[in-house]
């Protein structure tokens, strides 16, 4: 079936009337690369400007024929029930708001609520240095997922947990790297995952205080934590622990989800916070959104 054409020509504004041909999806194509929203909005009134012209037909259906009826006069009626579709098309709170927002979102350019953050590890934020228009709200959290998912990749070779996951872990540890722990210096101590230095720990530490619940009751209580040299560092640590951890055997089975990921290291005890596997579960749905836009 021949789309109904509501473009003019390029550049120009939509007009009233509709059109049968066949080059619109060639225009939108051409489109959708320099300004992928202009070509969704048209896309969206194309789509209602077809619907609205086959719901004028079958209304027209439904009317008995009348002894008058000739070519001529179905050719007037066709013309006048697409002028009917089209100034049905386009209106205000009709359906194609309600397609452009679907459209907008299979797209990726709505990737739903992200995390405010001012900057990410206080790196660059390579996502705004692109040429490639990302159009996320915060760029911030694309950049901290961007920062580290080469080390996300090789942990994941290393303990079969997507790497999406890791990063979204580091990400509700350290804040969207907002929050990361430091030394007393202030120097950063990248420890992206909150792991604690025990008493096997021979590395350097970082001492802070930090939020622990207790009997349910969030405490304030001075840890100390591990210290890396990189945080390359702290994905291969997390790693280790993930994988030669008895504690942790059954988050690494059930890992091929996020939901057993995320259920998993709050039954395995990872962290206090009674709420862990539910705020989890929402960063990764967050950083899946993130690494869609920018693939």
């Amino acid at each position: 079936m021949p789309a109904i054409n509501t473009l003019s020509t390029p550049g120009s504004s939509l007009p009233n009337q509709l059109a049968i041909d066949t080059r619109p999806l060639d225009a939108l194509k051409a489109r959708a690369g320099a300004d992928p929203k202009a070509a969704a909005r048209e896309a969206a009134k194309q789509f209602e400007a077809l619907f609205m012209n086959e719901l004028v037909k079958s209304m027209r259906a439904s009317v008995p024929a009348s002894d008058l009826d000739n070519a001529g006069s179905q050719m007037g009626t066709e013309m006048l029930d697409q002028q009917f579709a089209s100034q049905l098309t386009g209106m205000k709170g009709g359906l194609s708001e309600v397609i452009l927002k679907q459209l907008e979102r299979q797209m990726g350019l709505t990737p739903g609520p992200i995390p405010s953050t001012a900057s990410a590890n206080n790196t660059p934020e390579p996502i705004a240095a692109t040429p490639q228009a990302t159009r996320i709200p915060q760029t911030g959290a694309a950049g901290f997922v961007q920062q580290h998912s080469a080390a996300a990749k090789a942990a994941e070779a290393a303990t079969g947990i997507p790497a999406a996951f890791m990063i979204s872990q580091s990400a509700l540890e350290t804040g969207w790297g907002r929050k990361e722990i430091k030394h007393a210096d202030g120097t950063p101590s990248h420890n992206l995952f909150g792991i604690k230095a025990g008493p096997n720990w021979k590395g350097p530490v970082a001492e802070i205080t930090t939020t622990e619940y207790i009997n349910g009751k969030a405490q304030k209580v001075v840890a100390k934590f591990r210290a890396y040299a990189s945080y390359a560092e702290s994905f291969q640590d997390y790693a280790r622990l993930m994988k030669d951890s008895p504690r942790y055997a059954k988050v690494v089975g059930n890992a091929a989800s996020a939901q057993g990921f995320a259920q998993g290291l709050q039954r395995a005890g990872y962290a206090t916070d009674p709420a862990y596997a539910e705020k989890l579960g929402k960063v990764i749905n967050t950083t899946l959104r993130l690494q869609r836009m920018v693939a």
